[in-house]
């Protein structure tokens, strides 16, 4: 008997890159809901690949501030929950009215093993990185000129001292892909139709994508 496929998984390593790297905010999730210990931390992250391009490692920082870093140092194990493009789809786009309404989503689970850092030159290359790249996405979008470390001037030295860094070793992924795979083609083409007009337009681009040929 053959494994039933996943019509919602990723398609490959890439999904997922892109799919990070389009909303690179994460949860940073340890700790169990019924002990004091759990935590829930919402940080942006970069990512680190192998050479086969699979996404190996999660990395980021905490502020000193944040008792959760303390907690995984003691249990490294955590999950970094992802959530990328997204939005409500409509059933009054549609010309069959009898559809219900849904959501479409692009997300992933990491379960993670959580490593610190806290060498004084291995923030800062870590600050600098995470800084240049969130800025020259920003100022690709606004056509602005992008921030630099440096323009802080002396208060860097004194608010770096306030973080310690994580590479999060990724053991495990469950991601899904809820892009529109599983609906009739004339719903299909209703549903990205109604996006064009005033939806998401990221979505409707995530949805083609995962569609080629329809709509």
């Amino acid at each position: 008997m053959s494994a039933r496929i996943d019509r919602f998984a990723a398609r490959s390593d890439a999904d997922l890159l892109r799919l990070v790297q389009s909303q690179p905010l994460a949860w940073v999730i340890s700790g169990s809901a019924a002990e004091d210990n759990f935590r829930a931390t919402l940080l942006p992250i970069l990512v680190e690949t192998g050479a086969d391009g699979r996404i190996e490692r999660l990395v980021g920082h905490f502020a000193r501030s944040n008792d959760q870093f303390k907690l995984l140092m003691q249990n490294p194990k955590a999950v970094m929950l992802v959530l990328g493009t997204n939005g409500y789809i409509s059933p009054s786009w549609m010309h069959d009215k009898t559809q219900a309404p849904t959501w479409n989503y692009a997300s992933a689970q990491f379960f993670v093993d959580v490593e610190f850092f806290e060498q004084p030159e291995a923030i800062e290359a870590h600050l600098r990185q995470l800084v240049n790249t969130m800025e020259g996405q920003a100022s690709r979008e606004s056509d602005t000129s992008a921030w630099k470390v440096d323009d802080m001037g002396s208060r860097y030295a004194s608010l770096s001292r306030g973080v310690i860094g994580f590479r999060a070793k990724v053991r495990n992924v469950r991601a899904k892909f809820k892009l529109g795979q599983d609906e009739r083609d004339d719903v299909f083409r209703d549903i990205m139709a109604g996006l064009s007009h005033g939806g998401s337009a990221e979505l409707r681009t995530w949805m083609s994508d995962f569609n080629p040929g329809r709509g």
